[in-house]
């Protein structure tokens, strides 16, 4: 209704103007050719405008034709662009899809049309590598380093190429290079990374982990214990050589992960060969509350250096009480009270958990018992029989390798904080087995040695 009012409203006022100028007074003389015209001034106003219009409608007919060439030119432009857009859009469908041989006729396609567009020639090159065209891709990735543009995707590619080829140098060439290039590239900071944990590299490796910028909750979670376990492999490596040292960075590591099994063992170690006890023992009883490991079990026992097997058991019963709250302290406590020849008191610590669902540690455990506390070799036996069925015990485990001391890095892949405390699911090679001579452990225990007489407790 509105639009229908000011079409109405415009209407009347150009009608009016219109005669208004009809109207106005006065003649105007015009001479052309020997032609004399004498129209009314509103008429030859009127005229004017009419052939002003004539010929601006003449003129856009000509500058169109005479510009029809270059706008057909130019329409071919950009449908030649929009067919090279499609066809690299269909080329990484093809690639993303599993068929790089499409992908790589689509995307050479692509280039075609749009000649200086370089993800064309990245796709290409990606196309190429799944094809495992190995020197038409390390081709295409050299050319496309030369532009900051792609310099950084070019390394990327080269690196993911490199490690196809297992070339791990030349892979970390590619990642020093890009981390060079871009230091916020995750992915070459975490190949420079792993690269120096694989080498034992820690100060260094530890510089890298202290510029890391972590915003969220986990992230700074994950910086803290990346630090944790750096500075307890570099106590572990020190602990021998520069004791005051290792203790120096096992410290540090409990104040970033306060429950770090492996820092504590070392920090406690280095106070017990200083002949501080008393601070050895007050660590291992926080940690053993806190994570109830029975290494730290085991330690604690032998704090003392040079006591008697009845003064370990004293010790142990410090912190593990009877009956005991569960598996790991009870294996210690029996473990001690064996080693002392308190038999009922083993057999006590034990009895919670040598149900149906006793572990190997246990199995063997009783067996001892049963050897020692009645000779009886045949509730032994079975007991060792039981053994060899029974699920496993918790241990330091990485990639499927069982170890008998935590590591920093896997052995297997090489990647930092690898070994988890945990039931491993299939035993393939312990640590200490020389990875080109020795046997696959197999999943079930090895048969034990016959159990000789006991010796009287010192």
């Amino acid at each position: 209704m509105i639009r229908l009012a000011s079409w109405i409203v415009g209407s009347l006022v150009i009608a009016a103007l219109a005669a208004w100028m009809i109207s106005l007074p006065g003649t105007l003389t015009l001479e052309v050719a020997g032609y004399r015209m004498q129209p009314r001034l509103g008429v030859a106003v009127f005229m004017f405008m009419v052939i002003a219009i004539v010929v601006i409608f003449i003129w856009a007919i000509v500058r169109r034709i005479i510009s029809a060439p270059r706008a057909m030119a130019r329409r071919r432009r950009e449908r030649r662009r929009e067919q090279g857009v499609e066809a690299l859009g269909a080329a990484m469908i093809a690639l993303q899809a599993g068929d790089p041989g499409r992908a790589r006729s689509l995307a050479r396609d692509a280039q075609a049309r749009l000649p200086s567009n370089a993800a064309a020639r990245l796709l290409e090159a990606r196309a190429d590598l799944a094809l495992g065209d190995m020197a038409a891709a390390r081709e295409h990735y050299r050319a496309l380093i030369a532009s900051d543009q792609t310099a950084l995707a070019a390394l990327t590619g080269l690196y993911d190429q490199a490690r196809a080829q297992q070339r791990p140098q030349a892979a970390l060439t590619f990642a020093r290079k890009a981390l060079n290039l871009a230091p916020d590239s995750a992915w070459a900071a975490e190949a420079v990374f792993n690269d120096l944990a694989q080498r034992g590299q820690w100060a260094e490796a530890v510089a890298m982990v202290n510029a890391e910028q972590a915003g969220s909750r986990e992230q700074r979670a994950r910086k803290r214990r990346r630090q944790a376990v750096i500075e307890t492999a570099r106590a572990r490596e020190s602990e021998t050589s520069e004791p005051l040292s290792a203790l120096e960075h096992a410290l540090t590591a409990l104040r970033l992960l306060p429950d770090f099994v492996p820092a504590a063992l070392i920090a406690a170690r280095i106070h017990i060969n200083r002949g501080e006890t008393r601070k050895a023992m007050s660590l291992l009883r926080r940690i053993w509350r806190a994570t109830g490991h029975p290494d730290i079990a085991a330690l604690y026992g032998h704090a003392q250096p040079g006591a008697s097997a009845v003064d370990r058991l004293k010790r142990m019963g410090e912190i593990i009480e009877i009956p005991p709250p569960h598996r790991a302290a009870g294996m210690a406590l029996a473990r001690a009270a064996i080693d002392a020849y308190d038999w009922v008191l083993a057999r006590q610590a034990l009895a919670p958990f040598a149900g149906p669902d006793a572990t190997q540690g246990v199995a063997s455990l009783m067996a001892e018992i049963e050897e020692g506390q009645h000779g009886d070799q045949g509730r032994a036996r079975e007991w060792l029989a039981r053994a060899v069925r029974a699920p496993r015990d918790p241990a330091w485990t990485a990639d499927g390798m069982v170890s008998d001391e935590w590591e920093p890095v896997s052995p297997v892949t090489g990647r930092l904080d690898a070994f988890e405390w945990k039931v491993p699911m299939i035993a393939t090679m312990t640590a200490t087995t020389p990875p080109d001579g020795g046997l696959l452990a197999q999943s079930s225990p090895q048969p034990a040695l016959p159990l000789a007489p006991a010796p009287n407790p010192t």
